[in-house]
This record gives C-alpha cells, structure tokens and sequence, in this order.
C-alpha cells in the first residue's frame, strides 16, 4: 500500500499487517461543503478551546501545520509531524483497537480521512478527519503526551481480547458507519443500536483489551487536564466536538480525579459522556498505565496468563523464563497446584527469541500445533535452564543419550535427544528429541511416529500477550471489515449545492468564479432552502462588501432560525465569530 502514497523514515518501518489498513486519502474527494464544514468546526472550536483547552492544543495547531481554512493534506502534515518523530496514515473509519494502538507504538497517528455530513456538524459517532487531524494531531506536539501515546500503544497492542470484544468492534463500527450515512432508516439504526447495547451488557467479564480501550477513551479520546474546579481539555473527541466540548464544562458533567478504576468504567459512543476523569498532569497518565500494565498478561504470565490466551480463542504468544517464545492458538493447559505444567497450541505455531522466529521452528515446521511441558523436573531443584555443563552432563541431558524426564506435576518425556538449542547466554532453550513419547498420567500428549518432539525449555511462563512474537512467522494481512464508509449520495441538487460553496469559497480566496455573492444567494434561497451553513459564509464575506446583501441574509438567517429551531444555536455561533471579528477589525 505504501507505494501508493508519499512515504516516509517512520512508514517505511510500518509492517505489512498494518500497511493493509492503509488508503490514499484522495484530497480531490472534499468538496467546497466538506471544506466549509472543516472551517465551521475549526473556527468555532479555536475560538472556544483558546479559553479552555490545554495549552498545548494551540500551540500544537500551528505547529503540525493545520489550517483552520482548508481540510489538512496528511502528506503536508507528515511532512511537519515529521519533526517532532510522527506521521500520519489515512484509513477507512474505524479499525481493530490492537491494531490502532499497534500504530501508535510507531508513532503514526491513525485518521479517518472522512469527513462529517452537515447534518452532524457537532459531533459523529464515526472517526473522520475532524476528530482525528483537529483533534489527535495538535496535542501530540507535547513531548510528554507524545511519549504517553506511544508508550499506550506499545503496552496496548499485547493486550488480550475476548472473543465478543471484535464482534462489538463490527457492532460499533457498523452504527457509526450507518449513523452518519445520509438517508438511513430510523428503524435500520435503531436494530444496530440495540445490537451495541445488546452486547455491551453481555460481554462477561472484561477482557484487558476492554479494560485497556476504556483507559484509552477516558484519557485519549475524552480526557480533562487540571482539577475538578478548573479543568481544561486535552482529549481528542472533546477537542473536535463543537457540542461536547462546551457540555464538559457545565455542572451536568461529573468531573473524577483520573486512577486506574476508570479501566472498569464502559462508555457509549453514541450519547454524551455522563462523567469525565481528570489528570492532574500527563506524567500521571503514565503512572496509571504502568499500573495497569502491572495486571496484564504480558507483565504477570503464569496459569491466569496462559487461560486469558486460551478463553481469546486468538493468536497469542507466551514467552518461557528462558526467553523463548511461543506463538499459535492456545488450546489447553495442564495445571498443578496453580501453575501451568504443560500447554497446547492447535494449528500453525511457531517459536522465536527475542521476537525474532527461530530457525527451522517456524509454522511450517508446526502446522499442527505444538505442547511443551512447562516448569522443574521432579525431585531436582534445580532448573534445566539453570544448570552448567557438569550438571547438565550429570542427569544426561546431552546430545545422543536416551533419558527419561519426569516433570513437576507429573508430565513425563522419554526419547533420545538429537541437539540442544541455547541463547546468547547459553541457557538451553530447546531440546529435539526422537522415537519420543510424552505422558501425562494415563494419557499419550505425544506419540513417536509423529515425528521428531521439540520441546520449550523454562521453569515458568513469565508472560502472556496477543498476537506473534515475530509478525513474520503468520499470515496476518487476513484484515476484511463486514462495512465500508458510505459515501454521500451524487444528484443534481447536491452537485449545484457543491458548486455555490465552491463559488463562495472561490470568492474569499479572491479566485475567479462564474457565480456573484447575490447570484449564489439567489440560487440558494430558490433551491436549498434547507441549507444553513452557506448563507453564514455568503454573510460573512458581504458585510464587508455589500451592506445591503448583509441585511438580505441575515434576515433571511433570522426566517430560518424560526423554521429550523434544531439549528439556531449553530447559525448563532457562526453569527458571533462573525461578528467578533468585525469588532477586533474595528478596533485593529
């Protein structure tokens, strides 16, 4: 995919199961309504957040190179995102949170390139270029952010999902696809809805992957910075909202001092947040991820790490106190006394170090699956990865001998060893055997005729995470949402519409047009009279010019407000931007 668009250092390192997630933005695709949708929400939220976002954003805009007039190019920004170590991709709305967060620990921010309707000017339920260049991109001009969000999406893309976390990924993506779509039935949203809601009481108990998404939306997306009593915003979805960004700030919004408990906290996507968490700083985001980060998998291992990987019914990755590491579907897990004696992939696994496959232990060396005991041998105390040569010599473990090993628990392996595997360290780390049986009580685990047994050496399982250890050892470009963005509907009324903002827009950038301000007004009024958002730019421009045009329109304006109570306040926000920069002009 990355020949298709202007690469750079930072996406050239992108692997190629997140390349496929990645489209050319196709800029020609925004029309002059797009643009004057980008501009409302950009004057109005600067004009807004100067007073009650961090201090950061600002600066941040400027800094990234976002214009408030046009709809940013990504390949203009990843030039400037470039200098503060980050780039930019655009894909098609959401995408799966592993492999959000996994773009993040490279340092590239994931943004919708769509952009809202009109009609949901305040705020969409889907991710477009709004939210994610307006709202993400400025922020993470911060270096201590910046460092938040890569270190989020680091420790973020090895959390382990339930099997229902990607069908509410579908749900969600799903509704707000349809949501924003123009003309879909009431009742087809309404079915979607309450599939979401559906789902969101049914999951059982979260997994860390919707654990880790709830911090993510109650910091990243929707986070407040300060104290309750002055609070100021930092989060992506409050920046980008016209709507939320000002409801945060009344009373009617719970404000909580941010901890670890807002892991537990769920959140709907489709309604106004009842509560919000504070930070009193960024540095302590990065506490409460540590501490997070401290229950899952990937840090504890163990019995309740490889059971995690087994209830994912996905691919997942345990790594042994050696540091091998084993990467496949986990099936089972012989315990005993709380810890894990033996474990089962099923299907195409593979083994590495130090995330890198080992070779010859690749899944096409394992494409049934592979088991390994796990732990001591029985009556010595000490481990197979902690003895030296003389002991190593002593109990036979060497090459070319015929040995028994009976492990802690009851798993036993016989067979003649065929070589040894060690790490830089020279710790055994794999031992392949021949003609070998393994048992466990009454029951066969591995029969000589299948071949030659290779088995994992470390007397623990020290971590447990999703996805491979080396990306290169699967297949992983397998990426096929059920539901694409839908794009607006084209019709002659639509085009025309297209073509007077075009006019408009060509007029204040002082380029030739076929259409005057009166003639598109004109038009305007016969034929779209539903249409708002253009008579506030056609005011805009003609109170300078042609006083009594003004006057046309904003009486006009004036009608509107009256037929259309739903969107007063919006012509009233733009009236005002309109007419404070007459008094700043003035002034000057």
């Amino acid at each position: 995919m990355l020949e298709k668009i202007e690469s750079n250092e930072i996406l050239d390192r992108l692997p190629a199961h997140l390349q496929q997630f990645i489209k050319p933005q196709n800029y020609a695709d925004y029309n002059a309504i797009n643009q004057a949708v980008w501009r409302y929400v950009m004057r109005k939220n600067v004009d807004y957040l100067s007073r009650v976002a961090h201090d950061s954003y600002l600066s941040g805009l400027k800094q990234t190179g976002i214009s408030i007039d046009s709809i940013p190019n990504m390949y203009g920004m990843n030039r400037i995102l470039k200098e503060i170590g980050w780039a930019a991709v655009a894909v098609d709305g959401f995408i799966p949170p592993s492999a959000f967060m996994e773009f993040q620990a490279y340092n590239v921010l994931v943004i919708a390139s769509d952009i809202r309707q009109l009609e949901h000017i305040e705020y969409t339920p889907a991710p477009d270029i709004i939210h994610e260049g307006a709202g993400h991109a400025p922020i993470i001009a911060n270096p201590e952010y910046a460092e938040y969000l890569r270190r989020f999406g680091e420790i973020g893309c090895k959390a382990i999902s339930s099997g229902k976390d990607y069908e509410m990924y579908e749900a969600i993506r799903h509704l707000s696809i349809i949501k924003e779509a123009e003309d879909t039935p009431e009742e087809e949203i309404k079915k979607a809805e309450e599939k979401v809601d559906y789902l969101q009481n049914n999951m059982g108990e979260q997994s860390e992957m919707a654990q880790i998404r709830n911090l993510h939306w109650w910091t990243v997306e929707y986070g407040l910075i300060g104290t309750p009593e002055h609070p100021k915003i930092y989060g992506a979805g409050l920046l980008s909202s016209i709507g939320e960004s000002a409801w945060c700030m009344t009373d009617k919004v719970k404000k909580i001092p941010y901890t670890i408990e807002a892991a537990q906290q769920e959140f709907d996507i489709t309604k106004p947040q009842p509560q919000l968490y504070i930070t009193p700083d960024f540095a302590h985001l990065s506490l409460v991820l540590e501490e997070f980060a401290n229950t899952m998998a990937l840090r504890r291992g163990g019995l309740e790490g490889i059971q995690k990987l087994i209830d994912s019914k996905g691919l997942g990755t345990i790594e042994l106190s050696t540091g091998i590491q084993l990467s496949g579907d986990f099936t089972r897990v012989i315990e005993h006394q709380g810890k894990p004696i033996y474990i089962q992939t099923n299907g195409k696994t593979a083994l590495s170090y130090r995330e890198k496959e080992l070779v010859g232990h690749g899944s096409l060396n394992h494409p049934k699956g592979f088991g390994s005991p796990v732990g001591k041998l029985k009556g010595i105390n000490l481990a197979i990865e902690d003895m030296s040569p003389r002991d190593l010599r002593a109990y036979d473990i060497y090459e070319g001998e015929k040995i028994t090993l009976e492990f802690e628990g009851g798993v036993v392996v016989t067979g003649e060893i065929i070589n040894v595997t060690r790490n830089l360290q020279g710790k055994i780390i794999l031992i392949s055997l021949k003609d070998c049986t393994v048992s466990y009580k009454e029951e066969i685990l591995f029969k000589p005729e299948w071949g030659n047994y290779d088995m994992a050496i470390g007397k623990e399982i020290i971590s447990a995470f999703s996805g491979p250890a080396d990306p290169l050892s699967f297949d992983l470009i397998t990426h096929t949402p059920s539901s694409t963005t839908i794009k607006s509907k084209k019709t002659a009324e639509r085009e025309e519409l297209e073509s007077l903002y075009q006019a408009v827009r060509n007029i204040r950038n002082g380029e030739n047009t076929k259409f005057s301000l009166q003639a598109a007004f004109d038009i305007l009024k016969k034929h779209h009279s539903s249409d708002w958002l253009l008579s506030v730019e056609i005011f805009e421009l003609a109170v300078d010019s042609d006083q009594r045009l003004a006057k046309e329109v904003k009486e006009y304006l004036d009608a509107l407000k009256g037929k259309r109570p739903e969107i007063s306040h919006l012509i009233d926000g733009g009236m005002e931007l309109i007419n404070q920069n007459l008094v700043i002009n003035r002034d000057a």
